[in-house]
């Protein structure tokens, strides 16, 4: 459902409220849901991602053993060459000394020398071989190390960038700083929590004028960064709703606040609606206790949680198998 059509429902909602506020809500609810598998896939594509990682960089340890055990199995491939050699330089004296003497004993030597000379064709071609294999277990190990530092420097730039959007995000909200807002970033994401005290009044979902201030300098920071998918999450305590009107309860209460907030940042034509996700939590993702005054107010709040894009990760991973 677009926003237009989500604003026509509102506003249908609020003329026909028995009739047409359930199906907001369960559309909302549908979508709500929708929004949660996202969320559990980016969690599962983020956890296969660090799997990933720590599976090329045990191969690359694998890899760098092997390496290891093919240098030393070359070098004493050698030892044995040059030891053979010698014996050959031996027998070839030998041979010489006899060959005077003993038809017999040349004939034996001249057999251990064919048996030597073959042996030695044998480690040759042996040491050939292992030099073969060391140059390709040589080749796997760079293209393995550079497969793994593209993907570190990948994942170390998406993170940097995520602290970047973070600081100026701090930057720009600081006059609001002590009005119940706070900016954290935490498991590659950056989460913009804006209790509601700063927002709206009891039972609205209309958005003050510093809310409204807030909300608008956020979306001129979101505005520089359009690979950056914004999901727009509403949350209230577990007093139940006790007002009239266009409202069902909590949960319809916090997706039309997290609307709310949508609405505003889609004022700033620079930011990409397909970016944009509100998501209504109602009581069921607390942050504090809902036992005091102080842990109900934390808990009524919008967050705003800011997810890179990993395209570049995933298609680096495919590159890879």
């Amino acid at each position: 459902m677009n926003f237009k059509h989500l604003l026509l429902g509102l506003i249908i909602a609020v003329i026909l409220p028995s009739c047409v506020s359930k199906k907001i809500y369960t559309d909302l609810e549908s979508k709500y849901a929708d929004l949660k598998k996202e969320n559990r896939d980016l969690m599962d594509e983020n956890t296969e991602l660090e799997s990933s990682l720590t599976k090329f960089k045990n191969e690359l340890d694998q890899l760098k053993k092997d390496y290891e055990k093919a240098i030393a199995e070359r070098d004493r491939l050698e030892r044995d060459l040059e030891a053979t050699k010698t014996n050959l330089a031996t027998l070839k004296e030998s041979y010489n000394a006899l060959e005077e003497n003993s038809s017999a004993a040349i004939a034996e030597n001249s057999i251990k020398n064919r048996e030597l000379l073959a042996q030695l064709e044998a480690k040759e071609q042996a040491l050939a071989a292992e030099n073969s294999r060391l140059e390709e277990l040589r080749r796997q190990l760079q293209d393995r190390s550079e497969r793994v530092a593209e993907l570190e420097k990948v994942i170390s730039d998406k993170d940097a960038a995520m602290t970047k959007l973070k600081n100026a995000i701090s930057s720009a909200l600081t006059n609001f700083e002590g009005k119940g807002l706070t900016v954290e970033q935490r498991d590659g994401k950056v989460y913009v929590s804006m209790e509601n005290k700063l927002l709206f009044e009891s039972g609205s979902w209309a958005v003050g004028a510093n809310g409204r201030q807030a909300v608008k300098q956020l979306g001129s920071v979101l505005a520089d960064n359009p690979e950056i998918a914004i999901l727009i999450e509403g949350h209230t305590d577990n007093v139940p709703y006790t007002g009239t009107g266009a409202l069902s309860g909590n949960w319809d209460l916090s997706t039309k606040r997290a609307t709310a907030i949508v609405n505003i940042l889609r004022e700033n034509p620079n930011i990409n609606p397909e970016n944009l996700t509100a998501a209504g939590r109602g009581e069921f993702a607390p942050i504090a206790t809902n036992e005091t005054d102080s842990g109900r107010a934390r808990n009524r709040r919008i967050e705003v949680i800011l997810t890179p894009k990993l395209d570049a990760i995933s298609n680096l991973l495919n590159e890879i198998d």
